[in-house]
């Protein structure tokens, strides 16, 4: 209803721009995995930590081995790669699936070189005799080892993602969503570990 020309309706004029609730991404099962993970990570950590406190001098002795070239290296491809799949999410929900699937491929693409990257470290460092003989040397094969078979379970997840964005019926982008979810937090623990093993 108008008079004079003016618009009299009652309703809010921002109440068009509410188009889409706010969300939680991905769901309720795959938050619970997320943050069962990220707590068993921090109750290592803090053995770690303890451990190192007893003996300091000798785990910075042992850290000086790590090959901190690599460890900058993968830090780079693995946020690289999450920023690939934030954009994937991103394309999914505007629905330029194509270009969603080849940013999930990339993502994917990052977590394979950091394996590539991580497995020639694991050999020069047992080729030199670093093994798990040492307090250190235990933990960073424990972390490294623990967060690789979550990145090689995580390149499983993005492979049911780049399929679901292949499907030829409507794609459900809550799958991208957990996808990209469970990514992160892969990302984010290795954030940590380097911070910790190579920087401490």
């Amino acid at each position: 209803m108008t008079i004079s020309g003016h618009d009299t309706t009652t309703e809010p004029r921002n109440t068009r721009r509410r188009t889409r609730s706010p969300h939680l991404p991905g769901d309720i099962d795959m938050w619970v995995m997320v943050l069962g993970d990220l707590f068993f990570f921090g109750c290592y950590f803090v053995v770690y930590m303890g451990f190192r406190a007893r003996a300091p001098q000798a785990f910075a002795q042992a850290q000086q081995h790590l090959n901190i070239g690599i460890g900058v290296t993968n830090t780079i491809v693995l946020l690289t790669s999450s920023m690939f799949i934030a954009l994937g999410v991103i394309e999914a929900r505007h629905g330029a699936i194509a270009s969603a699937r080849r940013l999930v491929l990339a993502a994917a693409a990052c977590g394979l070189l950091f394996t590539v990257l991580k497995a020639y470290e694991w050999h020069h460092e047992i080729s030199n005799g670093f093994t798990v003989s040492t307090e250190f040397f235990s933990f960073y094969y424990v972390f490294t080892g623990i967060h690789l078979a979550h990145l090689l379970l995580g390149l499983l997840i993005l492979g049911r993602v780049v399929r679901e964005l292949r499907a030829s019926g409507k794609q459900r982008v809550s799958i991208v969503e957990q996808g990209a979810l469970f990514w992160h937090m892969i990302d984010l623990l290795w954030v940590v570990i380097f911070a910790v093993l190579y920087l401490m």
